[in-house]
Parts: structure tokens; C-alpha cells; sequence
């Protein structure tokens, strides 16, 4: 490979024996500014229009304390990109020449060299337009005008009152759905090159074509729906024998894509293969996943759920939406297909049971032929053009039209298809329901927990950290949130007194135990249903922004005090076994620590059992091999950590600590 620098870009020539082309990626020197402004500032390509305001220390870091709200503005805005990039005698005069854009958020006009090329309405497709006729002998410029994704789609959704659809106007903008905010995520909605640009020359004929479909590990994996003795089945098998399936769902890893590094990627999946995971399911109000996350994923054996990006709304079918979706799938599907990891393709997330259950018709007043025309559009992409779409551009893979098949209220949904079983939760049940609700393949369900201390540190300053500031409220997103995290707490471990004298890093402590003691019983009850229930994701293993949420993984990549309950109650060799006593139902004795740090490990003994006992360290990188573990007494515990520990930095908490003390 031939690399040469010239004053504008990094250009990559690659030759070969037969044909000669040109490949040059169009990352360098790019600037950005307010279209309503005349200042440039440097950008970054990849890269958002958030992370680029940040860099050049125009708006504060969008994540510390509540700045969210002092945001807003952004997303109002129009911006624009430019970048000069020069092209050699020998590139100009190849045959063919492309500008191939992999990634434009959302609603974008390219211009080269001052002429039209292109107008992108899609952060889903990749988009390749001929150059040929527009591009010059050295120097050419590239300008973007991105346009406001949240004006868009309020203009569009205006233009069709009286219908209002629900439950947002994101339905219109084929853009990242949780952009527009969710109930563990902020509200960016933003823009930007949120992946590569590069200009591709050739003499010969086209060669960028979609992965061809190969042999692999999952060729013999079927998703097996017959009728049974309970109802139908739902369940994977490989190679003629059934899979039980052990996992999480995946929600993008932050709200500015650009930011997760390949480090990142390996860091996340690599905990969900260290807590005995084989499956994620890739979320449908998120992003189809980076080439890398699926590299990862087919080396690590874990399979993939992959959601098509729909979710929780009732989105149009007009001629103009459903020629693009058709468009995006066709990339995605043709992008993503040659990935062994890829067991299923599932049309959207929860609308089937939203549309039936959540009494959207009553909210935004649809009725008759309003309502009739709204189902009708679902019908048609979802039960009908996706998977007509799915088995012409992959052919090899089952497709479900939405998850769940019923909603959690139903009867059907213990008996058939994939449930999300959220009585725990928003119902606020009791994980003992288990007992009588396992649905046949459970493919979300959850318990709340605060972030990891170090990361509410992070985000907050001293005067904040107390439950109800505004700024711990405003990393708590779902409603009632705190609420909930009460009524479950009282309920399993500590009485409301008690509670409301806690300090925030006790209450902290106290809701991690909670999701650690929640999630263990829970899997150890469905587990316990097989063969009738094959599979358990746990919503959810990750967070795009530290909050308060279901994530058993901390925003800062390190884990919760759920990952090490789940690592457990995942184990193959190991059948998890349900907990006879409540937390608060416990006898407790004050426990006195012996407390040895060498390196890496710490021995720590207690003169008393102890539940929960967590030992904490001041740095935020440190990741502890065991953690909120039963101590017993007399009995030496040795525990590691990744890297070389402070003894002044390490501090030790127990559940009676927070009880009695």
C-alpha cells in the first residue's frame, strides 16, 4: 500500500495486478459553522455537530450536571461542513469516480465544487454518486448543509393535522430514534458525518458490491415456532439441537456514535461473553451496529437479534418512506448479511404491542378511518415489504414483524412467540411472578439501579449529590423512576424510614444490591422453566450516558453490581437457585474487616457473615474480578483487580453498613 500526504487529505492509492484504482478517505481539514454565521471552526470526520461545538469549547460538556436542557438550541439550528481536498493527474483521469458517504445524519445537500450532487434523508443508507462530471484537476471543495432533523419532522407532522401519529414526531425522520430522547437517554438530536467519506477511482468495472452470504457457524441455526402442549415454541436451534439463550439487549453505547472506539466495542462485548452470554439483541430505536461490533460478535460466538431501526411509534407508508426504507434495507441487509453472528431479523421494537395496548388510539384521538389507515401502514411495512425485503436481500435468515409478539398483559404472551414481561417494573410486580408469567423466550424485563458512584462524581458537583436535585433528577429519565427504586427497595430491603434518611452514595449502593438481587432471581426463575422457556435477555447491558437505568453495565464501561449476578447466574455448569429470604428479612451482625492490599489483590476476612459487601476504589478504571459478594466469617476472600491498587484509594461497604449504621 502506497501512502502519500498532501496539504488538504491523506491520500490512499491501492494498486493492483489487474486493475488499478484509487482510494481516498476524506477525513482531514474539515470545518464547521452555524449556516445563520460566518465563523469556521475546525471539525472532526468522523464526528457530530455536539463533539465538534464541545472541541472548540463553544458549549459545555452536554453530560455534566444539566446542561442537557441549556442544549436544546442545537438541534434547532442548521449547520454546514466543508473541507478542500485535491485530486492527481492520474485519479482524474480514471474512468469511473465516486464519492461514497457512509453515513450522513440526517438531512443533508452535498455540493462539489459548488454544484448539487446530492440530497441525503437518511442516517441509515450509505450513499455513492458519481463525481466524474464535477470533480477537477487538483483543487475541489466539499460542502454539507445539514439541515435540523427536529424541525423536519415537526414540519412534516404539521402538514398532517388533524392525524397526529404516535407517540412522536421521530416516526417521520429515519434518523436514531433515541436521538429524540428515551427513558435512559437525553435529548440530541444533532447531526453531522457520523461516519467515513471516501472518493473511489477505477478503470474497470463497478466492484463495490453488497457481502456476499458465506458459510459460517450459524448456517445451521433455525428459529424453531411449532405448536406444542403449551402453546408454540420460540426458540433457537443449531446444528438440529436447541439453544438455550443467555443474554442482553444492546442499546447504542453513546448519544455521539463517533465516539465509541473499537477499545469500547471490545471492553462491552467482551463483558457480555465474560457473563456467559451467547446473545444480543440490537435494539430497534438505536443504530445498525458498526462493522466492527459484528466482527466481535461472530469471534466471540455471540448471536445476534438484530432489530430492523423502528420502534415505539407509528410510522408512515407513503410511496416516498417506504422507497426509502426499502433503500436502507437494502444497504443494511446487504452491508450486514455476510455476518455469522445474525440469527434473526425482527421487524421493530414493541409497536405491535403499543398499538394494542397502550391506548394510543384514546391519547391521540384516533378513530375510524384514521385508525383503520394507521394500522393499515404498519401492516404494509411491517408484516408485508420488510419481509418481502428481508428474503430478497438475504434469503437465509427467519424475520419476525415485532417484539413481542403479545403484550405482557396477555395470557398468549406465556404461551407463544417472545414476551417483554415488564409487570416487573412498571407493573410492580414482584420477581416471584416469574413463577407463573415466564413467557416462552423472554426478550426484555429489568430492574433499575443508580450508576456507578464513581460516574455520579462525574456528572455532578458536591452541592448535588443528594436524591432530589435537579441534577441527580435529570439522569433519571423514566417516569417515576425514583419512585419504583423506592417501592422495591422498601419492598426487598430497607423500610421507607430508613430510606429517606439514606445519604446518595448509600441509596446508590442500596439500588445496585437491589438490581443485582432482582436480576439473580429472576434468571434462576426462568431458567428454571426450561424447556418451556428458552431464552432470557435482561434488559439491558449497556448505557449511552451515565443515568440511572436498567444497564447492568456502568457508562464508563466498568460493571454494575448486576453484571456480577448475572456472570453467576449465567453459568453453564451452574443451575442458579432462587434466594429463600428477602435482603430485609436477614439477621445481621456488625462486621469488622481484615483488609490486605498487595498490587493487584486484596485479601479481605470479617469477624461477621456479610451480605452485599462491596469494595470500592477512587479510581473509576479499576475492575474488580468478584464484587458485592457474601464474605463469610473467618473465611479469606482474595480478589484482583485490572491494574496496580492505591490502599488509600480502596474503601469497603456492606449491607449492614447501610441497614444498621
Amino acid at each position: 500500500m502506497k501512502f502519500s500526504i498532501l496539504s488538504f487529505v491523506i491520500l490512499i492509492s491501492v494498486q493492483t495486478a489487474f486493475s488499478q484504482f484509487s482510494f481516498i478517505e476524506l477525513n482531514k481539514d474539515w470545518q464547521f459553522k452555524n449556516q445563520k454565521e460566518t465563523k469556521w471552526y475546525p471539525a472532526s470526520v468522523p464526528g457530530t455537530v455536539h463533539t465538534d461545538l464541545l472541541a472548540n469549547k463553544l458549549i459545555p460538556d452536554p453530560y455534566y450536571r444539566d446542561n442537557e436542557a441549556r442544549l436544546q438550541w442545537i438541534d434547532k439550528e442548521n449547520w454546514e461542513y466543508r473541507t478542500i481536498f485535491e485530486i492527481d493527474k492520474k485519479t482524474y483521469k480514471r474512468k469511473i469516480i465516486e464519492l461514497n458517504f457512509d453515513g450522513l445524519d440526517t438531512y443533508a445537500d452535498v455540493y462539489l465544487n459548488g454544484k448539487p450532487i446530492l440530497k441525503a434523508d437518511n442516517m441509515f443508507r450509505g450513499w455513492r454518486v458519481d463525481v466524474k462530471k464535477s470533480i477537477r484537476k487538483g483543487r475541489n471543495e466539499l460542502l454539507i448543509k445539514f439541515w435540523s432533523a427536529q424541525n423536519k419532522a415537526d414540519s412534516i407532522a404539521k402538514a398532517q393535522l388533524p392525524l397526529v401519529r404516535p407517540d412522536n414526531n421521530r416516526v417521520y425522520v429515519r434518523k436514531a430514534q433515541y436521538h429524540f430522547g428515551w427513558d435512559w437517554g437525553p435529548t440530541f438530536v444533532g447531526c453531522g458525518i457520523w461516519k467515513k467519506i471516501t472518493l473511489f477511482a477505477e478503470d474497470g468495472e463497478d466492484m463495490m458490491l453488497m457481502a456476499p452470504v458465506t458459510e459460517s457457524w450459524n448456517d445451521h441455526t433455525r428459529l424453531i415456532q411449532q405448536k406444542d402442549a403449551v402453546g408454540t415454541s420460540f426458540y433457537f436451534e443449531k446444528n438440529g439441537k436447541p439453544v438455550y439463550c443467555k443474554g442482553a439487549n444492546w442499546i447504542p453505547a453513546d448519544m455521539f456514535l463517533p465516539r465509541v472506539s473499537k477499545d469500547e466495542y471490545r471492553k462491552l462485548l467482551l463483558m457480555a461473553k465474560d457473563a456467559n452470554m451467547n446473545m444480543l439483541r440490537v435494539w430497534g430505536g438505536g443504530v445498525y451496529e458498526d462493522d466492527y461490533f459484528y466482527t466481535l460478535c461472530d469471534s466471540l460466538g455471540i448471536m445476534v437479534w438484530q432489530d430492523f431501526m423502528f420502534a415505539g411509534g407509528m410510522y408512515p407508508a407513503d410511496e416516498a418512506f417506504m422507497n426509502n426504507v426499502r433503500e436502507e434495507i437494502r444497504y443494511q441487509v446487504g452491508r450486514l448479511r455476510h455476518h455469522p453472528c445474525i440469527v434473526l431479523w425482527c421487524g421493530n421494537n414493541e409497536i405491535d404491542e403499543a398499538w394494542k395496548n397502550w391506548g394510543w388510539q384514546k391519547q391521540f384521538n384516533l378513530h375510524g378511518a384514521d385508525s383503520i389507515s394507521i394500522w393499515n401502514d404498519y401492516k404494509r411495512l411491517f408484516e408485508d415489504s420488510l419481509k418481502k425485503w428481508v428474503e430478497q436481500f438475504d434469503g437465509t435468515r427467519p424475520y419476525v414483524s415485532t417484539s413481542p409478539k403479545n403484550g405482557w398483559g396477555h395470557k398468549e404472551s406465556f404461551t407463544e412467540g417472545d414476551s417483554h414481561y415488564w409487570g416487573l417494573w412498571w407493573g410492580l410486580e414482584d420477581w416471584e411472578v416469574f413463577e407463573t408469567k415466564t413467557g416462552r423466550f423472554i426478550s426484555e424485563y429489568g430492574m433499575q439501579s443508580m450508576p456507578n458512584w464513581n460516574s455520579i462524581t462525574t456528572f455532578t458537583d458536591s452541592s448535588d449529590r443528594w436524591l432530589q436535585s435537579p441534577v441527580i433528577q435529570a439522569h433519571q429519565k423514566a417516569n417515576d423512576g425514583f419512585k419504583k427504586l423506592d417501592h422495591y427497595l422498601t419492598r426487598y430491603f430497607i423500610d421507607s424510614v430508613k430510606l429517606r434518611k439514606l445519604s446518595l452514595e448509600k441509596y446508590t449502593y442500596l439500588t445496585q444490591c437491589l438490581q443485582f438481587y432482582i436480576l439473580r432471581n429472576s434468571i434462576a426463575t426462568h431458567r428454571s422453566k426450561y424447556p418451556t422457556n428458552m431464552g432470557t435477555l435482561l434488559w439491558q447491558l449497556n448505557d449511552c450516558w451515565p443515568v440511572s437505568s436498567w444497564s447492568i453495565t456502568d457508562y464508563s464501561r466498568g460493571p454494575k453490581a448486576a453484571w456480577y449476578a448475572v456472570r453467576e447466574a449465567y453459568r453453564e455448569d451452574v443451575q442458579p437457585a432462587q434466594e429463600a429470604l428477602k435482603p430485609k428479612e436477614l439477621k445481621l451482625s456488625k462486621p469488622d474487616y481484615a483488609l490486605l492490599v498487595q498490587g493487584n489483590t486484596i485479601s479481605i476476612s470479617s469477624t461477621e457473615n456479610a451480605k452485599y459487601v462491596y469494595i470500592h476504589c477512587d479510581d473509576p478504571g479499576v475492575v474488580f474480578s468478584s464484587n458485592y459478594f457474601d464474605l463469610y466469617k473467618g473465611i479469606n476472600e482474595k480478589i484482583t483487580a485490572n491494574k496496580t491498587l492505591d490502599p488509600k484509594t480502596i474503601r469497603v461497604m456492606s449491607l449492614y453498613d447501610v441497614l444498621y449504621r
